[in-house]
C-alpha cells in the first residue's frame, strides 16, 4: 500500500497540531507554575537548566485531573490554594491540593490586618472612654493628643 505525498503530509500536520496543542495535565502544571509566579519561557528556560523536573509534575497533575473531574475545576482549585497559602507565607505543591480538596470551600485567605502607631508605639482604642492610648517602652497607656493624620497604619503579619 502505496501512500500519496498528500496523506503524508496531512498526517504529519495532524501530529504538529496535536503536539502543538497543551493537554490537560499541561495546563494543570502550566497552571501551578503560573500560580507560582513562573512565565512558561521560565518553565522552558528552568526545565533546560534542570531545575524544574516538568515530569515530576504530570503525575499528581493527573491525579488531580481525576479527582476534579476536569482541568478547569482542577485550576480552580489549584488558584484556591495558592491564594490561602500565599496569605500564610506557606510552601504549595499541586499534593496540597488533594489533601485540602475536602475543604477548598471553606479555604480562605488570611485578612490583611492593619494596626496604629505613633512615633513608633503601638496604640489601643478603647471603645468605654472613646479614645486613643499610645504604650510607650515602660508599657504605660498615654492619651493620644495628636491629629488622626499623624497614625500611621502598618499591616502586622
Amino acid at each position: 500500500m502505496a501512500k500519496t505525498k498528500s496523506e503524508k503530509v496531512k498526517r504529519k500536520e495532524k501530529s504538529l497540531a496535536k503536539r502543538r496543542e497543551e493537554t490537560a495535565i499541561q495546563k494543570i502544571v502550566n497552571h501551578y507554575f503560573y500560580s507560582k509566579g513562573l512565565t512558561l519561557d521560565l518553565i522552558k528556560k528552568d526545565a533546560k537548566k534542570k531545575k524544574i523536573i516538568y515530569s515530576r509534575f504530570t503525575r499528581p497533575a493527573k491525579q488531580l485531573l481525576e479527582l476534579a473531574g476536569s482541568a478547569r475545576k482542577a485550576k480552580k482549585a489549584i488558584t484556591k490554594v495558592a491564594e490561602w497559602a500565599k496569605s500564610r507565607n506557606l510552601d504549595y505543591a499541586i499534593e496540597t491540593v488533594f489533601k485540602k480538596w475536602l475543604e477548598l470551600d471553606r479555604l480562605k485567605p488570611k485578612e490583611i490586618i492593619k494596626k496604629p502607631y505613633f512615633q513608633g508605639n503601638p496604640m489601643v482604642w478603647s471603645e468605654t472612654k472613646r479614645k486613643w492610648y499610645v504604650i510607650d517602652e515602660s508599657n504605660s497607656w498615654l492619651e493620644f493628643a495628636g491629629k488622626e493624620e499623624e497614625i500611621e497604619w502598618r499591616i502586622v503579619k
